[in-house]
């Protein structure tokens, strides 16, 4: 109790707020915050007890009402206004791919296949469909990709099979005419 009652107390209570400081850089991202409001209620007590002279157990109480207190009202402010940041998706990166159209690389049999990204590849999840489908990224929970198919009006094969298709198609007209030509 001596500890407590001593002219010096102000710096245990700033030891203790650094402590908590060091507490909160090695926890970072995993607890939010939490040795954060501490270290600075412990900071506010060691003020508190250089100017005015305060019983300990009233320094502890004081100590905790006000680390309890703030800790609950961050909280409840990142509720109402949560943090924004430039990059979203830094932590989720098949979240970013919702919405996006890419052709499949590798067919999707029996529910599982491949589509590339930029300069990665996926797997994904969902209905079969032949190498060149183009398919669009519903979620992205799990660590594949789920996608539906798109029409079949918009397939990657159809679009490059299509005017070929329509090519030969010509060139076969073409050159039955020519023939009825040098038929006469």
């Amino acid at each position: 109790m001596e500890l407590l009652q001593s002219e010096h107390m102000y710096l245990y209570w700033w030891m203790l707020a650094v402590c908590l400081l060091l507490l909160e850089f090695l926890a970072i991202g995993t607890i939010g915050s939490f040795f954060l409001w501490p270290a600075i209620a412990a900071t506010l007590m060691g003020l508190i007890v250089r100017s005015y002279t305060v019983e300990p157990q009233y320094q502890i109480l004081i100590l905790s009402t006000v680390s309890v207190l703030s800790v609950v009202l961050w909280r409840a402010y990142l509720r109402r206004s949560p943090l924004k940041s430039d990059q979203p998706f830094l932590n989720l990166r098949g979240s970013e791919l919702v919405g996006q159209i890419y052709p499949v690389t590798d067919a999707i049999v029996d529910g599982l296949g491949r589509i590339d990204v930029a300069d990665g590849s996926w797997r994904v999840e969902g209905p079969d469909c032949p190498v060149g489908t183009r398919v669009r990224v519903i979620d992205s929970g799990t660590a594949r990709l789920q996608v539906e198919l798109l029409d079949e009006e918009s397939s990657f094969i159809g679009k490059m099979i299509g005017p070929a298709t329509k090519r030969k198609k010509f060139s076969a007209a073409v050159r039955h005419e020519a023939r009825k030509e040098s038929d006469y």
